[in-house]
């Protein structure tokens, strides 16, 4: 019956697919893992529910992601309200930027890769900056996710200068890799197929417009109805805070929106080079968002306050109507909270139910060694999917496929970028992974609209990623 630790996260996601509830597909994938892991009350499982629930919180890492996606709500309220959104769209109208769809979409795309500092940052500015631009060329909300998601994970861990690069670096070493880490990374890079597969389709789709399925459909449904989100869809950001329209004294100048965000990437590379005692890579992802994201709504606060930032000389904004507007903001992603909270409690008792050391016993290593780099995408991608997270597989696998590639001659820097490959697929297309929820969020969409039209294009990247390694390990 250890087959039984796969159902918790499995239940999640099928359920929030098919019924389209997510917050209780979550909650009932939850009460069935700790209600397997009290050993089958379920009345126990409920408390053990509302123990791991308060666990989150015990984790610090945990709690600046849950702030971060709070404030994140402020700052959304702040430079709309302020006009910046509108004057932005006026002054890339000037530039002839995101004029037409495809315009829009590489902006789009080339945002994502611009930024690659910190996942989550690299989703909230994508959406931030071309939210207005798709909305005004009846582009889907749910295109827009696809692409703060698909620029995200893949972008984040194939230019690794960032935490996802330490993290991994932390993990060889913990291998006795530590001569020559920083070179195998960089050659694992070269094979983390999924990732260069993301990145290059994403700007395929962009220029071409191809499109296909549930995907299709969203877009047919803008382009004829002018509906950004499908009938009783409910996105991650209230509405309300998405169209709050400017305030009266607002000039509507682009650089309401451009300097709070310019401070925010700044502000994550100084976050990075801080909590990393001088190593950028060593930096503490979790802590630098959360910094960013204040600095950026302090420096929002300030510039509006200061004579002559609104029209006509005015204050745009008193200090107290700005954290009023913050406030409110934060309100409207008490959902989105919620959810990452749900995301994280299940992902901590599918580890306390060792369900990824399972499916490593069952598939087992019996298997031709051209074979082995595919399965470990495979198992790494299953992983990372029903957990939701890249860097738990990483944890998990990494320590399995480095010695296996020593001891059966097996391309290290394969081995590894196999590992990494099956994480990014976790991270970028499973619905519990907190980079999807937060591209949900950034876009305004409806986070099992944006699963759904996402996921045939993983699925598909995912399948000729298995292609590759099979032929990697042929010739590698």
């Amino acid at each position: 019956m250890e087959w039984i630790v796969l159902l918790p996260p499995i239940l999640a996601i099928v359920l929030a697919l098919w019924t389209k509830e997510v917050y209780l597909s979550l909650l009932a994938g939850l009460w069935l893992g700790t209600t397997i892991l009290v050993g089958g009350n379920p009345i126990l499982g409920l408390r053990e529910l509302i123990d791991q629930l308060v666990t989150v919180f015990a984790d610090p890492s945990n709690v600046r992601i849950l702030l971060f996606s709070l404030m994140v709500g402020g700052l959304i309220a702040l430079v709309q309200a302020s006009g910046g959104v509108n004057g932005f769209i006026e002054w890339a109208s000037r530039q002839g930027w995101g004029q037409t769809r495809r315009g829009a979409e590489v902006l789009a795309w080339a945002t994502g890769m611009i930024i690659f500092v910190e996942s989550s940052i690299t989703c909230l500015i994508t959406g931030a900056i071309n939210r207005p631009l798709f909305d005004k060329l009846r582009i889907p909300r749910e295109k827009l996710a696809f692409y703060c998601d698909t620029t995200s994970a893949p972008v984040c861990m194939t230019i690794p200068l960032n935490g996802w690069g330490a993290f991994v670096l932390g993990l060889l070493a913990a291998q006795g890799v530590s001569e020559g880490a920083v070179g195998l990374l960089a050659g694992a890079v070269a094979f983390n197929f999924y990732a260069l597969l993301a990145i290059a389709g994403g700007l395929v789709l962009a220029l071409t417009g191809w499109r296909f399925g549930s995907m299709k459909t969203a877009e047919m449904r803008a382009e004829e109805t002018g509906a950004l989100l499908r009938e009783g869809a409910v996105p991650l950001v209230a509405e309300e805070i998405v169209e709050l329209p400017p305030v009266e004294a607002s000039g509507e100048k682009a650089r309401h929106l451009m300097i709070p965000i310019l401070v925010m990437v700044a502000m994550i590379f100084f976050g990075l080079y801080v909590t990393g005692d001088g190593v950028i890579m060593q930096g503490s992802g979790s802590t630098s968002v959360l910094w960013a994201v204040i600095a950026a709504i302090g420096s929002a606060m300030i510039m509006y306050a200061l004579p002559g930032s609104g029209k006509d000389g005015a204050v745009l904004m008193k200090p107290t109507e700005s954290m009023a507007l913050v406030l409110k903001g934060s309100g409207g992603l008490i959902g989105m909270v919620t959810l990452v909270a749900l995301a994280f409690a299940l992902g901590q008792v599918s580890r306390a139910l060792e369900m990824g050391p399972y499916i490593i016993s069952v598939v087992g290593t019996g298997w031709p060694t051209w074979w082995l780099p595919s399965v470990i995408f495979l198992v790494g991608a299953f992983v990372s999917f029903t957990l939701g997270s890249s860097w738990t597989g990483f944890a998990i696998l990494i320590p399995i496929a480095l010695p296996l590639a020593e001891g059966l001659g097996i391309s290290m820097p394969l081995m590894l970028g196999a590992v990494l490959a099956g994480g990014v697929f976790g991270d970028h297309a499973s619905p519990l992974s907190d980079t999807s929820l937060i591209a949900s969020m950034s876009a305004a969409s409806d986070h099992v609209d944006h699963i759904n039209t996402q996921l045939p294009y993983a699925l598909i990247l995912a399948g000729l990623s298995v292609v590759a390694f099979l032929i990697a390990g042929l010739l590698v």
